[in-house]
C-alpha cells in the first residue's frame, strides 16, 4: 500500500506546468496572499475574490476567448477577461467540448 505525505501548507495544486489555473485545497478569502508552485516556478498571488475549496484560481491573466488549461488540457474557454488571482468557474468559462451548438454554428458559417 502506498503511503502519502500530507503537506498542509499547500493551498492550491497545479496539475501540469502548462496550466493557467490551480485548484484550491481549502476555501480562500479575497485579499489573501498565497504561494503556488507550478513546476519549478513559484508564484505569489493575491486572491481577488473568495474561492471555495475545489474551485480554480487564475495563475496568469487569461484573455477573453483563450483556453483555460488544467491537467495540461483545455477545459474550456474564457467568456470574459480573467485577471491574475481571480476565481475561475462557470461564471467566466464555458465548455468547448461536445458542444453540438458550436458544431452547428461552424457548419452554418462554412
Amino acid at each position: 500500500m502506498a503511503t502519502y505525505e500530507y503537506n498542509d501548507s499547500l493551498v492550491f495544486i497545479v496539475m501540469d506546468v502548462t496550466d493557467n489555473v490551480a485548484t484550491s485545497l481549502r476555501r480562500v478569502s479575497k485579499g489573501e496572499k498565497v504561494v503556488v508552485q507550478r513546476g519549478t516556478e513559484t508564484l505569489e498571488l493575491i486572491v481577488q475574490m473568495d474561492i471555495p475549496s475545489g474551485h480554480k484560481i487564475a495563475l496568469q491573466p487569461i484573455a477573453q476567448g483563450a483556453n483555460v488549461l488544467k491537467y495540461g488540457e483545455a477545459i474550456g474557454a474564457a467568456t470574459t477577461s480573467i485577471a491574475l488571482g481571480e476565481h475561475v468557474h462557470v461564471h467566466n468559462i464555458e465548455g468547448i467540448r461536445g458542444r453540438g451548438d458550436k458544431s452547428k454554428e461552424e457548419e452554418v458559417s462554412q
